[in-house]
């Protein structure tokens, strides 16, 4: 009798606690945060673009809040994904720079990915699962593979469907994607895309070897929208990392097709590394187009499992343009006058385009000045889901995407560090932003220092004038730099003035 009641008590319990859970996820929305590669801060109509089409995004842009200081956590690939799905800045975190794994390379057996996370990472992925949230990631991962502790299903996703390893992201046209550690093969035979053409004797069939069959933004659209579909009735979060505008230049010919004839544009050969594409200028308009179409299809989704009013829609990128593969930055205007490229921690290499919509919370049209960083996100997250984190370097702006500005706490600085290119340092204070280059075998190069709400193209070096300002942000590099995983990562610490 004793056994009997105590089961019944707990098959109570259980349901009363499911009941409550349930309650608890209707109280809040589904997240869908779309995350591109390598775009750049103006190469969407609604940041000033001209020539590339993203209606899209654009209307994403009309009907939610667009911010216009908004940067990611570091100007290059993994350390950016890294630092955002773990809210810590580019002194803290575990991975600050790209990094292969020993033997791997490009071929399909040869695929090691990259530096992995380490076991039992405090991720964003986490985050939502506490909240009884249903986590997918389907894109580009590049923080480690399904044999390591960097698999995404370790680290606080239920669902992964996309790349892996960086490298083989680098052709839209792969052998195969991974779907939760199993290979996924697609109808495309295996090509190198680092390769150069002839300019003397290249032909049409040589360009058109760098095309496939099964295209991966494609296949990842599709997964994207089957993962909606199977968790309409639950809570979920999905990390869209999709990989375009990346190189290699490659797109859909009907996309493509869409833009020969506007530019004036000349072959790319494959000069400097990447696929060599024919019309390098249409191709990468071509991308980015149809990002956005892809963007539109999952929006229409949302609306009709009538699950649009109930879902925060993020958009924005890991980092600035590039500066290779046939990309042309001038030419599209891609920093909007910024200075820097991707790897750089000047403006156009890290301030990007940060989009969100929810529909009745956050007020259509709404445009943000407030500066915000990706490792903000964790605190947002854990905000938005009325749960407590600690040891992360993000600041919540919860209150100013709901238009709560009273309640928007303020920050001291923004800081930014990545030991690529000689060592950078970067620290906003305010309208201020000090930045030192050369910190990683010397340290000969002095602070510049920016006033952005004059010289947002960080044009005029005003360091001399305000030493004060140039000691704070020594200081605050000298507080926030804590020793790295690896030793290439390391920055030289100045002895004390």
């Amino acid at each position: 009798m004793l056994t009997r009641r105590l089961f019944a008590l707990v098959i109570l319990s259980v349901i009363t606690a499911s009941g409550q859970a349930q309650k608890k996820d209707n109280s809040l929305p589904n997240v869908v945060f779309i995350y591109a590669d390598d775009l750049g801060y103006a190469e969407i109509g609604s940041y000033g673009q001209q020539k590339i089409r993203t209606p899209n995004i654009d209307k994403l842009a009309e009907d939610g809040i667009r911010f216009t200081q908004q940067y990611s956590s570091s100007p290059v690939c993994a350390p950016a994904r890294c630092m955002m799905l773990t809210g810590k800045h580019g002194g803290h975190a575990y991975i600050r720079s790209n990094r292969e794994m020993k033997g791997g390379g490009f071929e399909d057996d040869n695929e090691k990915g990259q530096f992995p996370l380490p076991e039992n990472t405090f991720t964003i992925g986490r985050l939502f699962q506490n909240a009884g949230y249903v986590t997918g990631v389907i894109g580009k991962w590049g923080l480690g593979m399904a044999d390591n502790s960097g698999d995404p299903l370790k680290q606080g996703f239920d669902y992964f469907y996309g790349y892996l390893d960086q490298k083989q992201a680098h052709n839209y046209y792969p052998t195969h994607l991974w779907e939760d550690g199993k290979w996924d093969t697609l109808n495309n035979k295996y090509f190198s895309v680092h390769v150069k053409l002839d300019p003397k004797k290249a032909t049409d069939e040589d360009f058109q070897q760098f095309f496939g069959q099964d295209y991966s933004i494609t296949e990842m659209s599709k997964k994207a929208k089957e993962f909606i579909n199977k968790n309409k009735n639950n809570k979920f979060f999905l990390y869209l990392p999709f990989t375009i505008p990346h190189v290699a230049l490659q797109a859909p010919q009907e996309y493509i097709d869409k833009y020969i004839g506007e530019f004036e544009e000349e072959p790319y050969y494959g000069q400097n590394n990447y696929a060599p594409s024919k019309y390098p200028y249409s191709t990468y308009a071509a991308m980015i187009t149809y990002l956005d179409h892809e963007i539109g299809s999952l929006m229409e989704e949302l609306r009709i499992l009538d699950l649009e009013d109930n879902t925060i829609v993020i958009f924005s990128s890991d980092n600035g343009t590039t500066f290779n593969g046939g990309v042309n930055a001038t030419f599209f205007n891609s920093t909007g006058g910024l200075r820097g490229l991707k790897g750089d921690v000047f403006e156009g290499g890290i301030r990007v385009p940060f989009i969100a919509k929810w529909p009745g919370k956050i007020k259509r049209g709404t445009i943000s000045d407030l500066p915000i960083v990706q490792y903000d996100l964790m605190a947002t997250f854990a905000e938005l889901t009325r749960q407590k984190v600690k040891n992360t370097d993000g600041v919540s702006f919860l209150p100013e995407l709901l238009g709560n500005h009273a309640a928007q706490k303020g920050r001291k600085f923004i800081y930014f560090e990545f030991p690529a290119k000689g060592g950078q340092v970067a620290v906003r204070m305010g309208d201020w932003k000090a930045v030192r280059i050369g910190v990683k075998n010397t340290f000969k190069t002095p602070w510049m220092l920016f006033n952005l709400a004059a010289d947002q193209e960080e044009k005029k070096d005003v360091s001399a004038l305000h030493p004060k300002l140039v000691k704070k942000a020594e200081k605050i590099f000298r507080s926030q730099h804590s020793r790295p995983q690896l030793e290439e990562w390391e920055l030289n610490m100045p002895k004390s003035n």
